[in-house]
């Protein structure tokens, strides 16, 4: 049996913030803005996991509203999919992300994420995918406005 699950999120950027994707801190002079870490790439793939469970979304299990997710690590969040998914007998089959961001160029550091998200996800390197997208001058994007982010997920049952 598998089930398939879609995320997305969308960040303000600012100057003076951190910009962390995928557990990697991306050198920048823009970071996104959040209640947690901000790490928009995490969190998509945190709700394709919730979504592919029907179990809600991120904010259901991790509300911006709660001090106990304030400036938290982004991998929390999603370890606590992991363990909800192993809960529920399946595993990651795969997963597919996207990021749009203007700038910074993303290439040099596709594989760092890569590797922290494997771990994580308790999967091989080769089950994750990670393109990166620019806004080109368009849209909140392309006007180094925002940061967004899409994941697909395949999970199989054990």
């Amino acid at each position: 049996m598998f089930r398939i699950g879609f995320g997305n999120d969308i960040h303000r950027l600012e100057e003076g913030r951190k910009l962390i994707l995928g557990g990697v801190e991306i050198p920048s002079n823009l970071g996104a803005v959040g209640h947690s870490d901000a790490d928009a790439l995490t969190h998509a793939i945190t709700d394709a996991i919730l979504g592919a469970l029907a179990l809600g979304d991120i904010g259901a299990h991790f509300s911006d509203k709660d001090e106990r997710w304030k400036n938290a690590d982004s991998f929390v969040f999603l370890r606590e999919a992991v363990r909800m998914m192993k809960e529920k007998g399946f595993s990651v089959g795969n997963v597919d992300t996207v990021i749009n961001l203007e700038q910074p160029k993303l290439r040099p550091h596709i594989e760092a994420m890569r590797e922290k998200l494997a771990v994580a996800l308790e999967v091989g390197i080769d089950s994750v995918s990670i393109k990166a997208k620019t806004g080109e001058k368009v849209d909140a994007v392309g006007n180094l406005q925002a940061i967004k982010t899409e994941a697909v997920v395949l999970l199989q049952r054990i």
